[in-house]
């Protein structure tokens, strides 16, 4: 099994992904056989992760997985590899407020349960000798998660590395490496966070740089020693949810691209196929599957597009009528009336539910949830569980009269009440499923 080790830092947008994506570029380039996992609900990261190593990557949920779940998702993501590597979410001991099926979601959970050191990444900027006590702090917040080393980012010169890095090593936590303030080497975001890999231009050669930066002001070779073999168990290899059929229409492409990895895998396991089709090249499911997955995405940058996908429309609409069809987020939008797009265009969708969305009258919504199905369906019985996480800005203009597809409660507990809709063989909601819950 592979060795493995967890990219963190104290907060949100202190260059994890900069750090973990030119680790894992800079490695392989030696020869190294690395893999990646994502810590918490992310569905962008692994792609760029699987870009960067050649070898798919996965999320690690302890708030959405059962103890299980997330070991044999680990377990798996090592097999064939030197070294994985963790990508922490926001910082490494944010969470919820309330355990879910394992913990409360927070990446120093993943790190107490595997073992795995931590390279802790400490934006530097605006400060020198006080980064040691920002480091010390981490260092002894929690006994069982060790700060394994620090990457100082957002360095000014060669007396502020010193300043700042002889302070932290003062308190015996080596610094690996100093990368300086270097604008040209970021990745191109939008609203719900990095551009996908998919859509990057020149992703080989953003990487490549990504690659060269960190080996350049980085030492590699310490970073990979640090990694230890797991503690955690073995888990299992049952998926985090019974595949949808036997041969699952997935739509893919720029539109419909959040679908977890693990789910996919987990339902080839089982004994699934999986049949892409793409609606945005007019493509109707293809007529052999028996059960429809439209996962989320971006359809409010392509709504034109796909109220114009004829063929696909008509499809799908056919597809109701004999087998499940089922839409989270982006795919449950396309799956209403109408989706109006950030100009305020309405765009006629596929009908099959009542929702109408836009995307004009924007609205974060952001968090876990824990959903009760309402009734017997592809997705479980009835009084079932599932764990999932909602992010986007669409509002909701209608409800129409469909059936409530479940009710729901936020991490905290708090009552969300009925989400999503049923009618027929079509239902959706929101959120994003993870994983079964109990």
């Amino acid at each position: 099994m592979a060795k493995g080790l967890i990219v963190a830092a104290p907060a949100s947008g202190t260059g994890k992904t900069t750090v973990t994506l030119g680790l894992l570029t800079a490695l392989r380039e030696r020869g190294v056989r690395v893999g990646a996992v994502k810590s918490g609900p992310d569905y962008i990261d692994p792609a760029f992760h699987q870009a960067a190593t050649g070898r798919p990557s996965v999320n690690l949920d302890t708030w959405a997985m059962g103890p299980d779940l997330l070991d044999g998702l680990a377990a798996r993501a090592g097999l064939g590899a030197d070294l994985l590597v963790c990508e922490a979410l926001m910082g490494l001991f944010d969470g919820v407020a309330r355990i879910g099926a394992t913990g409360t979601g927070s990446t120093a959970e993943i790190a107490a349960r595997t073992g795995w050191p931590v390279l802790l990444v400490v934006n530097a900027k605006g400060q020198s000798q006080s980064a040691a006590a920002l480091v010390k702090g981490f260092a002894g917040y929690r006994d069982d998660v060790r700060i394994g080393g620090v990457v100082l980012n957002n360095v000014g010169s060669p007396r502020h590395t010193a300043l700042a890095g002889g302070a932290i090593e003062a308190l015996g936590i080596p610094v690996l490496g100093s990368l300086p303030r270097s604008p040209d080497v970021a990745l191109p975001e939008r609203h719900l966070g990095l551009v996908q890999a998919g859509e990057t231009d020149d992703l080989s050669e953003r990487l490549a740089a990504l690659g060269r930066f960190v080996a350049a002001h980085v030492d590699v070779n310490r970073v990979a020693a640090l990694a230890t073999a797991s503690t955690a168990g073995p888990g299992t290899d049952a998926p985090a949810m019974p595949p949808l059929g036997q041969r699952i229409a997935l739509a893919r492409d720029a539109a419909f691209t959040f679908a977890y990895p693990h789910l996919l895998e987990g339902w080839r396991r089982a004994g699934a196929e999986i049949l892409p089709f793409s609606p945005l090249a007019d493509e109707a499911p293809p007529a052999n599957s028996d059960a429809v997955y439209l996962p989320g995405g971006y359809p409010e940058l392509h709504a034109g597009r796909i109220a114009a996908a004829a063929r696909f429309r008509a499809g799908l609409v056919a597809a109701a009528e004999c087998k499940p069809v089922y839409g989270e987020c982006g795919g449950y939008m396309v799956m209403g009336e109408t989706l109006e797009d950030a100009e305020g265009h309405v765009h006629a969708m596929a009908g099959l539910l009542g929702v109408r969305t836009s995307f004009a009258k924007r609205r974060l919504h952001l968090g876990y949830r824990r959903a009760t199905l309402l009734a017997d369906g592809p997705l479980g019985p009835a009084r079932g569980v599932l764990m999932g996480h909602e992010f986007h800005y669409a509002s909701t203009v209608a409800r129409g009269d469909d059936a409530a597809l479940v009710t729901a409660s936020s991490a905290d507990g708090g009552d969300l009440g009925a989400l999503g809709g049923r009618r027929g063989n079509a239902m959706g909601s929101f959120f994003h499923l993870i994983a079964r819950g109990v």
